[in-house]
């Protein structure tokens, strides 16, 4: 598929989706802002939005902030916890809406999903003239998915550029922080306002 220069871009992130398969398929972390970007590929961006999960002790807020830092908009959903012990946060209806709200905005649709669930969703925004790429790791992207996009960029393939070294505990990243000041300073400190 050719990317023209003067096509509007929407990115629409299944942050858990791309969390767990760099987690599982390569023991690391997906740099999202770097995989956005590459993304858009120096078009023009009319909206990133990454769907995240929040959980109740809420150590995910560094990443929320980078996200917005990042020029990611999150969506965010608190995690279910279920009586036997089962955990959710689904996003894929959520996900859906907003792909179709944006068709009527943009030429092209970044879904960063290997959800076969988004198919339908392809077979829609084709109907109405928009473009759909498929950026996620090929070795967990449902087939069809693949199949039916106009594009996809297996993310396994950039792995030295958009992945880094996972921990035991490894948490989605985005682009290298600074060295966080001393406890006594306040210099080099800032907040981030995130509204919803």
């Amino acid at each position: 598929m050719i990317k023209h220069p003067d096509q509007r871009v929407a990115v629409l992130v299944d942050a858990q989706n791309m969390y767990h398969s760099a987690k599982h398929l390569h023991s690391a972390r997906l740099n999202f802002g770097k995989a956005v970007q590459d993304a858009v590929a120096g078009r023009p961006l009319v909206r990133a939005i990454a769907y995240v999960a929040k959980s109740k002790t809420g150590e995910e807020t560094s990443f929320f902030d980078a996200l917005v830092e990042a020029k990611i908009e999150p969506r965010i959903k608190d995690v279910q916890e279920f009586s036997s012990g089962a955990k959710k946060a689904d996003w894929d209806v959520g996900m859906a809406i907003d792909a179709v709200k944006l068709a009527e905005k943009v030429d092209v649709i970044v879904l960063m999903t290997g959800d076969g669930d988004f198919c339908p969703v392809i077979e829609y925004l084709h109907g109405h003239g928009v473009m759909v790429e498929v950026v996620a790791f090929g070795e967990s992207t449902n087939a069809d998915l693949r199949a039916m996009a106009d594009s996809f960029v297996d993310l396994s393939s950039s792995r030295g550029n958009l992945l880094r070294a996972g921990s035991k505990k490894a948490q989605p990243d985005l682009e290298p922080k600074e060295p966080a000041p001393d406890k006594d300073s306040t210099r080099g400190t800032r907040s981030v306002k995130v509204t919803y």
